[in-house]
């Protein structure tokens, strides 16, 4: 109950002294004492009834405040039986205090008073402990109408007006307030993610501050399982796969009570993280029994057999069989001391989720294995007509990781890389481990590429991309300068815009015409450039060898 209640409860006969602008102070208990030290009894928001037989004079007054004052009561309220009118001394204490200060009329007993607030304070402690229970039953319960981390989010909106929000570390938003707290822009989240990230990779311990445009967030992090990360082993293992809880305040100045309720409701957070994991096992089960199929040469009857009890747990209610992609991960930590194979699962889930489905439930349908440092995903699509091959309606290297590369690069920092491949879509059994394979092949593409996170494609594979990563570095320089350093010195130093001409020559596929129409040239003009660049170089742009040895040349400089 609040101060203010009991000034305006007339029975008790309380009238003010002092300290006004403290009503709205909460009692939690009410204690009578005319001890001179009552603080070791003191718990803190008391209201403190006296009689004042501890006063022996002027002095007494100062010291008795200031014991209260530490002690943490609300207020200090003190019979006129005894003394008649309050010393001014006991005023003058209290409001240099801020302890407020109430006068009790002679006519009214303590026991009145005390049996006043502790009916007041029973009332509201049963009513908390109901709320308590709802909020419990609230947040345990399954279901559209209750459950899950928005449950608790919406307490922290209504009770501690607390806006929040739980992402995944690629930046995903997994939950929100229904009330009062809009979904955060994706490259808010994506930002509030890079940060944790590289946070955590610092060791940097939470909450993590980001001021963000007029706006502050503090990080928490949400550890599974009550895992820590103490360690620089453990932060590689958990960073790209634990959710945080971005909360829109400046938590630097909380006191460590506000701290601790914020870090119990990542532990309550990390509980339902815990379920979704779980439910993730009959997917991952499947997926490795079809990937073990797969790898040991199994007749396409048995896998077709395995696919078909997969797809409905994939794709519920889909009528035909699916069409399938293989996506394959790799997270690779310099010095080669970490199985990548699990935090390459985690995070490929975490990438390949369905951003459009909705429901309690994780949206992911897909199923993913590990082996060794790789993790392999087998991701369903809806049928497609016999004169497509689904490649346009599923997923697409390029696009895969356009998203989630910059919370990704902060959480690698400068001693990780992520890398993946795409394979086509396949229709049957008998195409899945061609599909593997394929995005294997196109895995080691992306990871001969510069860069954290790279991805690639079945669609590099049929063409001289798929080549050129694969040429060693020296080679590949001494290559390209012997064939193009001739033509960029006689560049400099005469501006005849010689590689470019080249470029243009060779993606106009040899055709004088066309290619002296797009550089605004006289044909006789282009003939001189291109005899110039055959006599720089000793080649011969009529014959195919040479054409190709210069386009290789362009492509890997």
């Amino acid at each position: 109950m609040r101060l203010r209640a009991l000034l305006d409860t007339d029975a008790l006969g309380l009238r003010l002294l002092g300290g006004e602008d403290e009503l709205d102070r909460t009692v939690r208990g009410v204690m009578t004492t005319d001890l001179r030290d009552p603080s070791r009894y003191l718990s803190g928001g008391e209201l403190v009834l006296t009689g004042l037989a501890w006063r022996r004079d002027a002095t007494d007054a100062e010291p008795f405040v200031r014991l209260l004052v530490q002690a943490g009561v609300a207020a200090l309220a003190a019979g006129e039986a005894e003394l008649g009118d309050i010393p001014d001394d006991l005023v003058l204490a209290c409001a240099r205090h801020r302890l407020p200060l109430f006068a009790v009329h002679e006519s009214v007993a303590f026991a009145t008073i005390t049996e006043h607030v502790v009916r007041q304070v029973s009332g509201e402690r049963a009513g908390d402990l109901a709320a308590v229970v709802d909020r419990h039953r609230r947040m345990m319960t399954s279901g559209p109408a209750g459950g899950g981390p928005d449950v608790v989010l919406d307490l922290l909106g209504s009770d501690l007006d607390l806006r929040a929000w739980v992402l995944s570390p690629t930046g995903r938003l997994i939950a929100g307030s229904k009330a009062g707290s809009p979904a955060l822009p994706p490259d808010t989240c994506a930002k509030l993610a890079a940060e944790h990230l590289s946070a955590t990779r610092t060791g940097r311990r939470g909450p993590h501050r980001v001021p963000l445009g007029s706006a502050t967030y503090s990080l928490f992090p949400i550890r599974s399982s009550g895992r820590t990360a103490t360690a620089s082993r453990d932060v590689r293992e958990t960073v790209l796969s634990d959710w945080l809880l971005a909360v829109e305040a400046d938590a630097g100045d909380w006191p460590e009570e506000r701290l601790d309720l914020l870090y119990g409701v990542t532990q309550l957070i990390a509980v339902e993280r815990d379920r979704r994991d779980a439910a993730r096992t009959v997917r991952r089960r499947l997926a490795q029994e079809v990937l073990e199929l797969v790898q040991t040469g199994a007749a396409p009857a048995e896998i077709a057999a395995r696919l078909r009890v997969a797809a409905p747990v994939l794709l519920p209610g889909l009528g035909a069989a699916p069409h399938w992609q293989v996506v394959v991960a790799r997270v690779e930590w310099d010095g080669g001391d970490l199985e990548g194979g699990p935090v390459a699962q985690s995070l490929l889930e975490e990438i390949l989720v369905d951003p459009l489905a909705t429901g309690p439930e994780p949206s992911d349908r897909i199923a993913v294995a590990h082996t060794g440092d790789e993790a392999i995903a087998l991701v369903p699509l809806p049928s497609v007509s016999s004169e497509h091959d689904g490649s346009e309606t599923g997923i697409l290297a390029d696009l895969l990781l356009e998203s989630v590369r910059d919370p990704l690069s902060a959480g690698l920092d400068d001693d990780g890389r992520v890398t993946l491949g795409v394979s086509a879509a396949v229709h049957s059994a008998e195409g899945l481990r061609g599909a593997l394979e394929e995005a294997r092949h196109a895995r080691r593409v992306a990871a001969a590429r510069p860069g954290r996170v790279c991805a690639a494609g079945h669609q590099e594979l049929a063409s001289h991309v798929l080549l050129l990563p694969f040429v060693p570095d020296d080679v590949r320089r001494a290559f390209t300068a012997r064939l193009l350093d001739p033509l960029r010195d006689y560049d400099r130093r005469h501006r005849a815009e010689l590689i470019p001409t080249l470029e243009a020559f060779l993606d106009c596929d040899g055709s004088w015409t066309r290619c002296a129409s797009r550089l605004h040239l006289h044909v006789n003009t282009l003939r001189y450039r291109v005899g110039r660049i055959e006599q720089l170089t000793g080649r011969d742009l009529s014959r195919l060898e040479d054409k190709l040895d210069f386009f290789l040349a362009l492509r890997m400089s």
